[in-house]
């Protein structure tokens, strides 16, 4: 693995606001993703940077001003990251990510945080001081040589392992199926794992859009050329039967296994122990239409 250009960059804030339907403000402490996801939407990014560099070869590491009054962000939701990993593996040098936390410790806000990465356990002792806070883990295959060729985060025994110490913590965990790759994600499978450590399931399909879906569909048909029809179908001719069927298997899985299933839910009201939601994410025009009101609470 070719070691990634990294430079330190001065910003004005770290915080903006957020047009996602979970969160008030998204946090990047990083620029760029080493984790290098071949399916990742955040490449998007290095149009705004003036790296030469491929998706995943850089990171710019950030620097903010103090945040002063960090309690008018009380109540407010802030999700950590919407591009980047906030604990990418130069995160244990660098500390942005702890030291936004250190920032923001006592202001009252509601933290979410998304990552591929066990670096998070790191910052235990942090993260349980601040009010229903949430971990989500991205987990989307439980077959390591998929994942493997699909990124270079850890592993995703360790992912679970740690969304297991989170929990037992009594800290919120969330696995994010995401991106759910048609004929390969076993989603019913990844459940079975870790129904017993999360509090939420997100379910999120894969959307091929922009540079990295000629990659994506590349690797399908040199790899799994039996599903080159299914990828043709839905991503060169825009069908929405397989997603409708899954959403079917899926519920009636979680009508099997005895788990809510929803299109968007306010999960922040349930208690710790209750069994966790499974929340279908599919139709991303829908969603992000009906779940702002709802949806208060994502990791």
């Amino acid at each position: 693995m070719v070691e990634p250009i990294i430079q330190e960059v001065e910003v004005k804030t770290v915080l903006t606001k957020s047009n996602l339907p979970v969160s008030d403000y998204s946090v990047n402490p990083y620029v760029g993703c080493t984790h290098a996801c071949k399916y990742c939407y955040a490449s998007f990014m290095k149009r705004f940077t003036n790296h030469p560099e491929e998706w995943g070869a850089f990171l710019d590491v950030k620097y903010w001003p103090e945040i002063k009054h960090p309690e008018r962000y009380c109540g407010k939701e802030l999700f950590l990251s919407s591009v980047t990993d906030p604990y990418n593996p130069q995160e244990e040098t660098y500390r942005r990510t702890r030291s936004f936390l250190e920032q923001l410790q006592g202001s009252g806000i509601k933290l979410s945080i998304q990552t591929k990465s066990d670096l998070v356990l790191r910052d235990i002792d942090l993260i349980e001081t601040f009010p229903d806070a949430r971990v989500g883990f991205s987990i989307n295959t439980l077959d390591e040589s998929f994942k493997d060729d699909m990124d270079q985060a850890v592993s995703i025994e360790r992912r679970i392992a740690a969304m297991k110490k989170l929990y037992d913590a009594g800290i919120r965990t969330t696995c994010f199926i995401s991106p759910i790759f048609p004929g390969i994600t076993d989603c019913e499978a990844i459940i079975d794992r870790v129904k017993d450590q999360c509090n939420l399931v997100w379910l999120e399909n894969l959307n091929l859009r922009g540079s990295y879906k000629g990659v994506i569909m590349r690797y399908i048909r040199e790899k799994h050329p039996e599903l080159t029809p299914l990828y043709e179908e839905i991503y060169t001719h825009g069908s929405r039967l397989y997603w409708e069927m899954l959403d079917a298997e899926m519920r009636a899985y979680a009508e099997r296994v005895d788990l809510p299933y929803v299109r968007n839910d306010d999960s922040m009201q349930r208690p710790f122990e209750a069994p966790p939601v499974i929340v279908n994410f599919f139709y991303h025009e829908e969603i992000r239409k009906s779940s702002r009101p709802q949806a208060k609470g994502h990791a």
